[in-house]
């Protein structure tokens, strides 16, 4: 399927917008503010029938959880599709979402972290989808620059917007290619999986949060060792947010920027470093699957083409 007949429409005020949880759960006071500035942008937003059951780790059973993506997705009056949170359980729906029926309806789909996992399925089938904040993430006061690259991303406008820092150059350069990706630990889970990462000729995102310094050495060596990194264009890497915090005093560690100049720098490929979006304090909402182009000498990321139609 040529990816270009699948972009999804980029909403409008009296769209309606469906939040539901994949993943972990979330309680119905975190989406205040998440539904209140959508709905000061002319949004109508509802809430998936289990958006806020809890089962210790997971927002619900997995039948559940899939049920309400599924639906919102099939749901004539829903327009977009948005994540209350991460945190874990999207891998357990792999086996009752329909992703081709998903991406014939062509909708927004937007989220982070564990929603990766997502992301890479649907990527792989041809529909852009958007990394970028959630219910839980817009609970907590972000830089101005935050919503407004959220709310153009929404309405299918560039969201890279000036006011946001630039990354730094890891190896310089340039490249181009389709911008994949998203939180590390996921990537590397999707090895060997029916869903799994395809970085080749791609400029591949990579960030996380709350890992060992030295697990985030063991997952980039995963994509080394599994021949992916070697294959990608060019690398866009966030922050391993609160990594060195995180030194296992039982082995020691090294900060997490050494361990990723160690991983990737060798590969001579164009790269930047501290790129701001993912579990950074202020992130820029960014469209997966279409195509993008990194002057990593400047610290810049442009994209080619629209995510929205």
């Amino acid at each position: 399927m040529d990816a270009t007949t699948l972009k999804p429409r980029a909403l409008k005020p009296g769209d309606t917008i469906a939040v539901v949880s994949p993943a972990s759960p979330l309680v119905e006071d975190k989406t205040v503010f998440i539904r209140e500035l959508l709905e000061a942008e002319g949004y109508r937003v509802t809430f998936a029938k289990h958006c806020f059951d809890a089962d210790e780790y997971l927002a619900g059973t997995d039948q559940d959880r899939a049920t309400d993506l599924m639906g919102a997705f099939l749901d004539p009056q829903v327009d977009a599709v948005l994540c209350s949170r991460g945190g874990y359980g999207c891998a357990r729906l792999i086996p009752f979402l329909d992703f081709e029926a998903i991406v014939a309806t062509r909708k927004l789909f937007v989220g982070f972290s564990d929603i990766t996992t997502l992301h890479l399925a649907l990527n792989n089938r041809g529909l852009p989808t958007l990394h970028a904040p959630m219910a839980l993430t817009l609970h907590y006061p972000r830089e101005e620059w935050v919503y407004t690259s959220f709310k153009k991303a929404l309405r299918g406008e560039d969201p890279l917007v000036p006011e946001a820092p630039r990354a730094q150059t890891l190896v310089g350069g340039a490249a181009e290619g389709m911008l994949v990706g998203g939180c590390l630990i996921l990537m590397t889970d999707s090895i060997g999986t029916a869903n799994p990462l395809d970085a080749d000729g791609k400029l591949l995102l990579i960030e996380d949060v709350d890992e060992n310094p030295h697990r985030v050495d063991a997952m980039f060596t995963h994509l080394l060792n599994s021949g992916i990194a070697q294959k990608a264009a060019g690398f866009v890497i966030g922050e391993m947010t609160r990594s060195d915090e995180r030194r296992d005093e039982g082995i020691g560690g090294k900060p997490w920027r050494e361990i990723v100049r160690d991983r990737i720098a060798p590969l001579g490929k164009p790269a930047v470093i501290d790129f701001p979006f993912g579990h950074c304090k202020n992130m820029l909402s960014l469209p997966l699957g279409i195509r993008a182009r990194l002057d990593a000498d400047a610290g810049v990321l442009t994209y080619l083409e629209s995510a929205c139609e």
